[in-house]
């Protein structure tokens, strides 16, 4: 049977934590910064979760990470 590969674009831009959830980057911070406030722009910097809901989907992306 052949290996399994992990999606290059999903390992790219998702890690799972300690307990199995997994962090993701938030969008909208690439282009047209002018029009968003400071505390906008403050709080898209910083990771969050992706929703449970989404999460077997991106594990099917990721199958060398056994969590």
């Amino acid at each position: 049977m052949p290996k399994q590969k992990t999606n290059s674009g999903a390992k790219k831009r998702f890690r799972v934590t300690g307990s199995g959830k997994i962090k993701r980057k938030k969008a909208f911070t690439s282009h047209i910064l002018t029009k968003k406030s400071p505390k906008r722009k403050r709080n898209l910097r910083q990771s969050t979760l992706v929703h449970p809901a989404d999460k077997s989907n991106i594990m099917r992306l990721l199958p060398n990470i056994n969590k």
